[in-house]
């Protein structure tokens, strides 16, 4: 009997909910607990879709419980040797030298979020529309990939963001989700959201000095790594999908004006020139 629809349910399912997650819904299973247990368990709303196609799937396909199990745990066991194989390499913009070979992060980050095909996460203190980005992640949305931009608001920089709102180098994505650090909790007077990095599927993770700006990405001299595999990809899109679960970080309207965009079910802004050193 073929079980290839479940196989495919089972794989995306493990894609998607990463290693850890993956054991832990095999151990429900393997005690026999059924599609609401493991909705409880994992109640994230991204997962809602992909747990129901594997319970389905696991019918269809008369797979019993137990069994589905054991196809997860070869699945989580799949990624852990995926993750133990982790390559890093420097990235760079502004000029290059002859005789050292450099990627660049504007080739790399648009690289990064043209192979997303699930979940994009990404990072930023301040933002500039930039083309080759912006039809990068139109064409990531409209191809499936959950978007989601943190950055920072001219309020939160204290007056040291100039120009419109970061939120709006994004104004021409459409189903881009923007969030931001909530002014309630953050616990230090003068604390600002400074990262900057984008992970794709948790696979990859580009961190850096870099904003998404163009002089950022290609004008600016800066220095950032890009890690493939292994842990650190994961981890990182688990902290961001954490501090958005606490509130910690927050919807933000493309204006930056804080009020929450049309679909917040997922966890899931006059010019004066912004000062090089923020962008």
């Amino acid at each position: 009997m073929s079980r290839l629809d479940f196989e495919r349910a089972a794989e995306q399912t493990a894609l998607l909910l990463g290693r850890v997650r993956t054991k832990d819904l095999a151990g429900l299973l393997a005690r026999g607990r059924g599609m609401e247990h493991a909705l409880l368990a994992l109640p994230q709303a991204a997962f809602s879709e992909a747990l129901h196609a594997l319970f389905r799937a696991a019918e269809q396909d008369r797979v019993p419980l137990p069994e589905a199990a054991a196809y997860l745990r070869g699945f989580a066991a799949g990624l852990r040797s995926a993750q133990d194989a982790t390559e890093v390499r420097t990235v760079w913009s502004g000029p290059a030298t002859p005789g050292v070979p450099v990627r660049s992060t504007a080739r790399v980050l648009v690289e990064l979020v043209s192979g997303a095909r699930r979940e994009l996460l990404a990072m930023t203190y301040s933002a500039r529309p930039y083309a080759p980005l912006t039809a990068a992640l139109t064409d990531a949305i409209a191809r499936g990939v959950e978007a989601h931009v943190v950055v920072e608001t001219r309020r939160g920089a204290g007056g040291l963001l100039g120009g419109p709102e970061p939120a709006a180098a994004f104004r021409s994505v459409p189903g881009i989700r923007l969030w931001h650090w909530a002014a309630e909790a953050r616990g230090e007077r003068g604390a600002r959201q400074h990262a900057k990095l984008a992970v794709a599927d948790r696979r990859t993770l580009l961190v850096g000095s870099a904003n998404l700006t163009e002089s950022g990405v290609r004008r600016n001299i800066e220095a950032g790594v890009l890690v493939s595999g292994g842990a650190a990809p994961e981890r990182a899109a688990e902290h961001i999908r954490s501090l958005q679960r606490r509130r910690v970080l927050v919807p933000l309207a493309l204006d930056g004006s804080g009020a929450a965009p049309p679909d917040t079910s997922t966890p899931a802004s006059m010019f004066r020139r912004t000062p090089d050193s923020v962008r």
